[in-house]
């Protein structure tokens, strides 16, 4: 008897609980485009207003709609998403980020939606918010699979939100680094700097646990760097606070709070150091693409950070919170241009290597043919 062909999902919802500008928005859209491609039918429904991500998304030809929450935790949105479950009728609901997960499992039991069907994913590893780790023990039973995207975020789930390791599944995070390499360098003169300055650089979102008052620190501390800059490229509720910080230091001169970007592949081929000093992370879409452009990186012992950067392999790797040397390192990769150059380039092989996202898509494909084949189960939270 010919045994019977894996099953593969065709229709997949996906759950996501804002699409602004953000790691974690758009990786479900290059997740949500590359599945489209693949033939298959897909839509994304975000528990805030769309954003700037959904109206991408919109302009690829990917169904986007929205729940209209005006907060994390407006309960309505469960009603309105349980709504478009029991309307769509999905084979597959993927959700990410906390607040989309509890919903998900959630407004699925509402609609009366197999929770066997459901997937959710966690991508970063909670230290600050530990009382979510709380929740997701307690309802991680309303989904079939929890995905990690990296070592350390499964290894944290497993450890303290005690999910049972049969019900998690690591898909690598990925990035295609053509785009990346192929981007052509800013001219140190349309940045307002002078054409022998260099530049240290950091991506994302002004957030306290990014460690951005820590590399500004560190940097007022660099000796012999007045041809140095460092450029913060992003938004967040840190702005203000960061700028009277960089005042208070005297380095205005210096530091250039670039707000939001869209030419980031450009600003990192330009760059002459990635640093990246954060407290937590999951998998960074920042710190991969700074690889993919062979930048010297700096970045911090953290869950996330070190799964991607080995020191004085791939970077370099200093302990969180440590000013002193963040410094140090910054000076090292300045100075010694050799080292820089060779740990840039085994950082951009490395990427191609074990952290592309032809391998990422391949496990996602694997784990939704595994739940389209799980035999089905009830949609109650226990």
């Amino acid at each position: 008897m010919t045994p019977a062909m894996p099953r593969f999902a065709t229709d997949i919802l996906y759950v996501i609980t804002d699409l602004e500008l953000g790691g974690v928005p758009l990786h479900l859209e290059r997740l949500a485009r590359a599945m489209r491609d693949r033939g298959k039918r897909v839509s994304v429904v975000s528990l805030s207003p769309a954003g700037p991500v959904g109206r991408l998304l919109k302009e690829h030809g990917v169904e986007v709609a929205s729940c209209d929450g005006c907060c994390g935790w407006d309960v309505r949105v469960v009603r309105r998403l349980a709504r478009i479950i029991a309307d769509r009728r999905p084979e597959i609901v993927h959700s990410l980020l906390f607040h989309a997960n509890v919903a998900a499992r959630w407004a699925a039991r509402s609609a009366g939606f197999d929770s066997s069907r459901i997937v959710c994913e966690v991508q970063t590893v909670e230290v600050e918010r530990k009382w979510h780790l709380l929740v997701d023990r307690f309802t991680h039973a309303g989904c079939r699979l929890t995905i990690g995207n990296s070592p350390s975020v499964i290894e944290h789930l497993a450890t303290h939100a005690r999910i049972p390791r049969d019900r998690l599944r690591l898909v690598r995070g990925g990035i295609d680094p053509t785009g990346v390499r192929v981007a052509d360098p800013i001219a140190r003169g349309a940045l307002g700097l002078a054409e022998n300055a260099r530049i240290v650089l950091w991506v994302g979102r002004l957030d306290p646990v990014k460690g951005l008052d820590i590399l500004i620190d560190a940097f007022a501390r660099l000796r012999n760097a007045d041809d140095v800059h460092l450029l913060l490229a992003g938004n967040g509720p840190l702005h203000e606070q960061l700028s009277r910080r960089v005042e208070a230091l005297g380095q205005t001169h210096r530091v250039h709070l670039l707000g939001s970007r869209n030419d980031v592949p450009s600003l990192l081929r330009s760059a002459d150091i990635f640093a990246f000093p954060s407290m937590t992370e999951g998998l960074p879409n920042a710190l991969l693409e700074a690889m993919a452009a062979r930048c010297p990186i700096i970045t911090t012992n953290v869950p996330g950070c070190r799964d991607l950067i080995a020191h004085m392999e791939t970077g370099l790797v200093v302990p969180y919170g440590d000013t002193s040397a963040l410094a140090e390192g910054l000076q090292l990769l300045l100075s010694d241009r050799g080292l820089a150059a060779r740990l840039g380039a085994a950082a951009s092989a490395s990427v191609s290597r074990d952290w592309h996202v032809d391998s990422m898509i391949k496990a996602y494909l694997a784990v939704y043919c595994e739940v389209s084949a799980a035999p089905r189960a009830s949609s109650a939270i226990v």
